[in-house]
């Protein structure tokens, strides 16, 4: 439904130009609810620009539906983009329209009869949760019910297609699950297919089926959401997710953590488990085989899509051969083994 071939875009010209996105290659099935997530600067925001040509990519195609967006004049254009509905994280309504007024708004210069403006307006606005307040104006109204508003107005000519830039970002957590719920139902009921850039794991861990992550404009990950979680290939994947599980040693564990193993050092691993491997009895194996003592610092079960997801963090006390034979039996297992440093043993 979304394909980005080779998508380029630079700012400014010569010693001053600044790449924003470099090469991505992106494919978005037709029904599919696709997250972007990235730090700020990433390129996140001009990449979903350049998908309905806000921002014109400097090289490389864009194809919605079958169509190249970049091949086309600007008439096609205008057209192409009633099927490409966008949301942003500051709503942008108009103030002095009222709600119906702000939904109906595309319909109009779209020229479409009253009687069939009235008729999409009042679905989307029952679509919304939002019929009864038609005749208010924004101001009247919380954030999510703007959200809602946006939502409803973008869905007004039948896009094809949804564009989420940071939707939730200025939202709270309580209104930020229901905009994602109203999301994931217009996903399934309308087969609408979702693009959405997002730094909330959150966000991506609720409804999205696949996941890219984007650094200095680049696609470093492109997965399903379960595979990002339970096995991101980049460090910047790692870090994400460990952030977002608020999975890291102590700080005072931290500051003993040597880099390299020493004659009187034991590891401190991070584990990461998925699947059948999570109800794998670590510890009691690890004690029992190699007579060692495991100091369980952290650890955490969620689920994603789905799949179990298990984080553990942990010293492994004992002499030197004993813990190496303990990390050579983890790796053995299936679960990912991150050694975090050493620190030194106290006996």
């Amino acid at each position: 439904m979304i394909s980005l071939d080779k998508v380029s875009k630079t700012y400014g010209s010569g010693a001053g130009a600044v790449p924003a996105l470099v090469d991505v290659d992106l494919d978005v099935p037709q029904g599919a609810i696709y997250g972007v997530i990235g730090l700020s600067g990433a390129g996140k925001s001009t990449l979903i620009r350049c998908v309905n040509l806000l921002e014109r990519p400097s090289t490389g195609r864009v194809h919605i539906d079958g169509q190249d967006m970049t091949a086309m004049s600007a008439a096609e254009l205008r057209a192409a983009r009633h099927r490409c509905g966008m949301i942003f994280q500051h709503f942008n309504l108009l103030t002095n329209r009222s709600v119906y007024d702000n939904v109906a708004l595309p319909l109009e210069l779209m020229r479409e009869s009253r009687q069939t403006i009235q008729e999409r307006v009042e679905s989307l606005l029952e679509m919304t949760g939002l019929a009864d307040k038609a005749h208010q104006y924004p101001a009247q109204l919380s954030g999510g019910q703007k959200q809602r508003v946006a939502i409803a107005r973008a869905l007004a000519t039948r896009p094809k297609v949804l564009l989420c830039d940071e939707a939730t970002s200025a939202l709270d957590p309580q209104t930020t699950a229901s905009i994602l719920a109203l999301l994931q139902e217009i996903n399934q009921k309308l087969g609408l297919t979702i693009l959405l850039i997002t730094h909330e794991m959150e966000v991506v861990k609720t409804i999205c089926h696949r996941v890219g992550l984007i650094s200095d404009g680049r696609l470093v990950e492109d997965a399903e959401v379960g595979d990002f979680f339970t096995a991101p290939r980049t460090q910047l994947g790692r870090t994400f997710l460990n952030d977002f599980l608020e999975l890291e040693p102590p700080r005072a564990l931290v500051e003993r953590l040597e880099p390299t193993p020493g004659e009187k050092t034991h590891p401190v691993v991070r584990l990461t488990f998925s699947g059948d491997s999570v109800s794998t009895p670590l510890i009691s194996t690890l004690s029992r085989d190699h007579g060692i003592d495991v100091s369980i610092l952290q650890a955490k079960v969620e689920s994603v899509q789905g799949r179990t997801l298990g984080l553990m963090i942990a010293e492994l006390m004992g002499q030197a051969e004993q813990t190496t034979q303990a990390l050579a039996t983890l790796e053995s297992f299936d679960l990912q083994v991150e050694v975090l440093g050493h620190v030194q043993r106290t006996d």
